[in-house]
């Protein structure tokens, strides 16, 4: 039987092509073959002969052609068609519309403006005038390791080990543990100093001077929540399953920390400390050997991330790392991404190599938190469908 691109399935089931043969395949531009990935629609790799580009199933291109119509590059469908095998989530902590992304409602961009990381945990967790961090001291033994992601990590663990099933719980119970958790998270990462607020704790962690951090709060805070990916899925899964908040918090922590996320922010900071002695020149030869600059480009924000502007408009860059910004804008006609623009801020504060990465995961901590506690507290059963694709019973040993 073939497929309606003229393949037999079993030529689809096996095949993996690269960007340009998918985009025809598809009939769609780049943006949105990115967005399908980014959704789990279409599933990627890297090409083995080529590590910095990537492949894309046939199977699932043949599957989205033939199921379902693709949707034009930048647009924002809310209620995609359901597709089999599709996990549907219904959620209300974030929405990314119109080129904006909303914590519950609000814009993230001038949200982070002001907004401290408690009163962001306080919005996405739906608490409302109540604040579950009074009162919260020092924990004596706090978790150990041998980087602020290793801490990080180690905090989140013993927390999943301690605390209890969320299932049948009281809502506001479960923020004030989440709370507890992430006051534990950041002592460990920050060490147990004064009670200051996080971002001020997390600057001291990372030795920075005091009037820059509030520089580090807009990232932490930009960093919260971003549009669905497999890592909510992940934190939603497991509080579908009774998981605490830490627990799901941590499975979707496991499942960012591979994710084409994290290695796209970790190819920026490469670039952008390159690119600091030689803009121009870096530019161009990653535009020579890549699919494109990392860090510039976004495949939910096509017209621009709204939160890279809001990061770096205040940051009074130096001339060097406003020339990255400049140069691979101009270089590669995007404009810089969150991933770009936060690596370029790391550099700005002296953080260290994968500071970055830190403060992702840590910003990122308080929005799987809140899905965790959307799904516990108001979310239904996440439907799945698994068919199994392996080998018969009656197959083995004939």
């Amino acid at each position: 039987m073939t497929s309606g691109l003229g393949l037999t399935r079993d030529d689809a089931a096996n095949r993996w092509v690269p960007r340009g043969e998918a985009l025809s395949l598809l009939g769609v531009k780049t943006q949105t073959l990115y967005a399908y990935v980014s959704r789990g629609r279409i599933a990627a790799r890297p090409d083995p002969d080529h590590p910095r580009r990537s492949l894309y199933a046939v199977a699932d291109v043949v599957r989205l052609k033939g199921g379902a119509t693709p949707e034009p590059a930048g647009s924002v469908v809310p209620f995609e068609p359901e597709v089999k095998g599709e996990a549907r989530i219904e959620s209300t902590v974030s929405l990314v519309a119109d080129g904006r992304i909303y914590y519950r409602g609000r814009d993230a961009a001038e949200w982070a403006q002001s907004a401290t990381l408690e009163e962001t945990a306080r919005l996405l967790w739906g608490c409302g005038e109540n604040n579950p961090f009074a009162g919260l001291g020092v924990r004596v033994d706090t978790a150990g390791g041998a980087s602020h992601r290793a801490r990080l990590f180690s905090a989140l663990s013993r927390r999943a080990e301690e605390d209890g099933p969320s299932t049948g719980r009281d809502a506001w119970a479960l923020r004030v543990e989440a709370a507890g958790v992430l006051n534990e998270v950041i002592d460990a990462m920050a060490g147990s100093g004064p009670r200051l607020f996080f971002h001020q704790r997390m600057a001291r962690g990372f030795k920075m001077l005091e009037r820059d951090s509030v520089h580090l709060r807009r990232a932490l805070v930009l960093s919260a929540e971003h549009d669905m990916n497999p890592s909510v899925l992940a934190t939603r899964a497991a509080a579908s399953g009774g998981a605490s908040p830490a627990a799901s918090a941590m499975a979707g922590l496991a499942a960012l920390s591979g994710s084409p996320m994290v290695r796209t922010l970790k190819r920026a900071i490469g670039y952008v400390i390159e690119a600091r002695r030689d803009p121009t020149g870096a530019a161009q030869r990653r535009m020579a050997s890549e699919e494109g600059l990392p860090g510039f480009g976004s495949d939910s924000f096509p017209h621009g991330d709204p939160r890279a502007e809001a990061l770096l408009a205040l940051a009074d860059l130096p001339a060097d790392l406003a020339g990255v910004v400049r140069e691979g804008e101009a270089a590669s006609g995007q404009r810089i991404a969150f991933s770009g623009a936060l690596a370029v801020l790391a550099r700005r504060l002296d953080l260290p190599r994968d500071g970055a990465v830190d403060v992702l995961l840590t910003g990122r901590t308080i929005g799987l938190m809140a899905h965790a506690l959307d799904q516990i507290v108001g979310g239904g059963p996440i439907r799945t469908r698994l068919r199994y694709v392996g080998p018969r019973p009656a197959d083995i040993g004939s």
